[in-house]
């Protein structure tokens, strides 16, 4: 009891530097749902990767500090080119991300000459300079009816979304063979022993998941987007299919609500928490703050073209 209480202590501590350093040195902290509670906590704004990414643009900060992956903090800095931005750790990465580097998608599409190429927001900065327009899983499917009925379109990096978003459209469409790491290892089976044990539970699934999985949603949709059905919806369990860290903000929101992890198909491996989101802590964020450092720094021709992609993208229902 006295070591629990001495860690709550410690926590407080930091958590006080921590909102110390960032009014002194003017940033804005900005969480994604799928790390860890503490972190949301410190947070001036909680939400998905280019919606934050948006907001702190619009924000007097002169530092963005992202809690998030590799890809986020880039499209931070490609929206924010005159703040700095920092990424507390830079081995954070992302599976579906890096199932698409800049070389090999630029080799991909030498055989596509004349196609619209459109891009999940979740890529590198080099990927979104080789891409038309960008999509987020809230839009995509309004970016590709955006585009004449006859246009040839290639689709990366995530091939379950890609593929959910052929299927509602029709359209004509290459996609690109990648995937989330954490989304592709649910199992349906699992999912429908659930249902078994909680009849009454609405199933809540990402677009990022296999087509079986999907098929046995309830509702399908953005990371916010389920967040939004699950406060709005009468039911009062769900069973939640998307990043496990989600379900912080959905019991926030919902505390008379009960919410209910999908497992992965090998439930020992932990797979429905994303390794590389886990790995930002308080105690990164300080000392960020604190060096200013890891920057994330990017080339200026490769940046400007990645903003073209976006830019196109947020035009889209003005």
């Amino acid at each position: 009891k006295i070591k629990k209480k001495r860690t709550v202590e410690n926590e407080r501590q930091l958590i006080d530097k921590i909102l110390r350093l960032k009014k002194e040195k003017r940033a804005v902290i900005l969480a994604h749902y799928y790390t860890i509670p503490e972190v949301q906590q410190v947070a001036d704004f909680t939400g998905d990767s280019l919606a934050l990414s948006a907001r702190a643009a619009e924000t007097d900060a002169k530092i963005i500090l992202f809690a998030g992956v590799h890809f986020m903090a880039e499209t931070a800095k490609i929206l924010s080119p005159d703040k700095k931005v920092l990424l507390p750790e830079p081995e954070a990465g992302c599976s579906l991300a890096d199932s698409c580097s800049a070389p090999d998608f630029e080799r991909f599409l030498r055989d596509y000459n004349g196609y619209t190429v459109v891009s999940y927001v979740n890529t590198s900065v080099g990927v979104k300079a080789l891409t038309d327009i960008c999509c987020t899983s809230s839009n995509a499917v309004d970016v590709i009816r955006s585009l004449p009925s006859d246009a040839k379109i290639v689709f990366a990096p995530d091939r379950n979304l890609g593929n959910y978003i052929r299927g509602v459209t029709g359209r004509d469409m290459v996609v690109w063979d990648g995937a989330c790491g954490v989304h592709e290892e649910f199992s349906l089976e699992k999912i429908l022993e659930l249902k078994k044990k909680y009849p009454e539970a609405k199933v809540l699934a990402h677009p990022e998941c296999k087509k079986t999985v999907l098929l046995a949603a309830d509702y399908i949709g953005s990371t916010a987007a389920l967040l939004r059905f699950a406060s709005t919806d009468p039911a009062d369990t769900f069973i939640v299919v998307t990043e496990a860290g989600i379900l912080y903000r959905m019991r926030k929101e919902n505390p008379g609500k009960t919410f209910i992890p999908a497992p992965p198909e090998d439930a020992s491996c932990g797979c429905n928490n994303c390794a590389f989101m886990k790995m930002v802590t308080l105690d990164k964020i300080y000392r960020a703050l604190l060096d200013e450092s890891p920057e994330v720094v990017l080339d200026e021709e490769i940046r400007r073209k990645a903003e073209g992609s976006i830019r196109r993208m947020l035009e889209i229902g003005k």
